[in-house]
């Protein structure tokens, strides 16, 4: 029966997949009114202006911010260099505002699809500029083949940038050894759950797994590690980690959830107003057509998530 129930959302991720790959669908996206709407709930604007706008708010808020400049895997060493100069653009300018120095970035966006040194040339200057202005780089981590590679150009660069940090997906079944590694490298770790489609040999292949998973390693970096941040919007997984925080007296300035720029924003002032660091990864761009896609493809249950999310926030919001 799970097989069965499965066929729609494997359908459905085909669907999306192939729609992000249709550049004249991206280019009447950006025209229609509805989509942009939509599509500016989850995405800070096309412009570095428009998202410094949206970190002034979050701020304001009482929340913490990680930046991420929105593009696809590059196709060039000058589009991997550019990519890294708009990172650059954007430490200069969060010093400037006074906003978080915290940054995201995927290593394929800086190169390393085309070679490994392209890559860790890119990832070296951003490293060196976030450092010299006490900035925080978090490495985003991206299909399980590229996860090996990602740990080993962060260890690598890690001395240009010592608070650096990874991300780590619980659904991929190395997870649990790579967390102990890590920890013992005082690595600051993001836990996630992974929405990408892997084969079953690498990854859980049910959701129970993958909840199991995360509440295991979830525990582990509470317990052990250096300045987790768990990245999150499933109330079973927010509820598990307050309730180990509270059971052992886990200081909360410890750890942090992360949360994505515009889902459940509930859910992220109820954490604030409740004495949680809170943290909302933004991402901003141009190219905001396939990311929104493929996000939606990576796990198709974010289409009625969204839909849902949005739904209950306007039904509290008063008459």
């Amino acid at each position: 029966m799970s097989a069965v129930r499965e066929l729609p959302e494997r359908a459905m991720r085909a669907t999306l997949l192939s729609l992000s790959r249709r550049p004249s669908l991206g280019r009447l996206a950006t025209r229609l009114s509805f989509t942009r709407s939509m599509v500016g709930r989850f995405v800070a604007g096309e412009t570095l202006g428009e998202a410094l706008d949206a970190l002034d708010r979050l701020h304001a808020a009482g929340r913490r911010s990680t930046v991420d400049v929105l593009g696809e895997a590059v196709q060039s060493e000058a589009a991997a260099a550019a990519a890294a100069d708009r990172y650059l653009e954007l430490l200069d300018a969060l010093a400037g505002r006074g906003l978080d120095g915290n940054v995201s970035l995927k290593l394929s966006q800086m190169g390393l699809d085309l070679s490994t040194d392209v890559c860790r040339s890119n990832v070296a200057r951003i490293f060196e500029a976030a450092d010299a202005r006490g900035a925080f780089v978090r490495i985003d981590m991206e299909d399980h083949a590229r996860t090996d590679a990602t740990l080993a150009i962060w260890r690598e660069l890690r001395p240009l940038n010592p608070s650096s940090g990874v991300v780590i997906q619980a659904a991929l079944r190395r997870s649990a050894a790579d967390v102990t590694e890590l920890i013992a490298e005082g690595a600051p770790i993001r836990l996630c759950k992974g929405a990408y489609r892997e084969p079953a040999d690498v990854a859980f292949p049910t959701k129970a797994e993958v909840d199991e998973s995360y509440l295991v390693l979830l525990a582990r970096l509470l317990r052990e590690g250096t300045r987790p941040a768990l990245a999150t919007h499933d109330p079973r997984m927010i509820q598990a980690a307050t309730d180990l925080v509270e059971r052992e007296k886990i200081a909360r300035d410890r750890f942090e959830f992360q949360m994505l720029y515009g889902v459940r924003r509930d859910l992220q002032e109820q954490l604030v107003q409740a004495g949680y660091r809170v943290r909302i990864y933004v991402p901003y761009g141009r190219e905001w057509y396939p990311y929104f896609m493929r996000r939606l493809a990576e796990r198709p249950a974010n289409v009625m998530f969204i839909v849902r999310s949005i739904f209950r926030e306007e039904r509290r919001k008063p008459s």
